[in-house]
């Protein structure tokens, strides 16, 4: 999917009158393993999602019950399960993080899979890196109480900073 169609294609266009065409990054596409609920690993390249954040493995949420539960572990299910279900994955690196992972648009299936994680309630838009590119799917998941909408949670970034 991409984000500025039309700026896109304008620079393509310049670039194509102009001689300098840009070099593409070749999509990295394989069997996905689930690292955490935003990070994945494809032929041993440790992939993270742009402009998404999900839960750490042992960070606690509680469910609209208000009883405990591993949020991180159960993004990290829901992620394997979609890529399971919708195989290669294919991503594309638009940066790199300060641990030198590759950050990467992802999909699995035509599916945008930070949007679907965003949008299921197990990661957040983190506007420090998204540009609010995924604040839809964020609000779609918090108006129908999905994934951690249904109960309480830390934000994260907070949760990381504080432990």
């Amino acid at each position: 999917m991409t984000r500025f169609p039309l700026v896109g294609s304008l620079f393509l266009a310049v670039g194509f009158l102009s001689g300098n065409l840009p070099a593409v990054a070749e999509p990295l596409v394989g069997i996905a393993s689930v690292v955490d609920g935003d990070t994945i690993e494809i032929h041993g390249q440790r992939i993270r999602f742009n402009g998404i954040d999900a839960p750490e493995s042992a960070q606690i949420c509680s469910d609209a019950s208000g009883r405990k539960y591993r949020c991180g572990q159960r993004a990290s299910l829901a992620l394997a399960e979609l890529l399971k279900a919708h195989r290669p994955t294919s991503c594309v690196e638009v940066d790199r993080d300060r641990y030198s992972r590759i950050v990467a648009v992802c999909t699995a299936g035509g599916i945008d899979i930070g949007e679907w994680v965003v949008k299921q309630g197990y990661a957040l838009d983190w506007p420090k890196y998204s540009a609010g590119f995924y604040a839809r799917a964020e609000r779609e998941a918090r108006t129908a109480k999905r994934g951690m909408w249904a109960g309480s949670f830390d934000k994260p970034w907070v949760w990381r900073k504080d432990h």
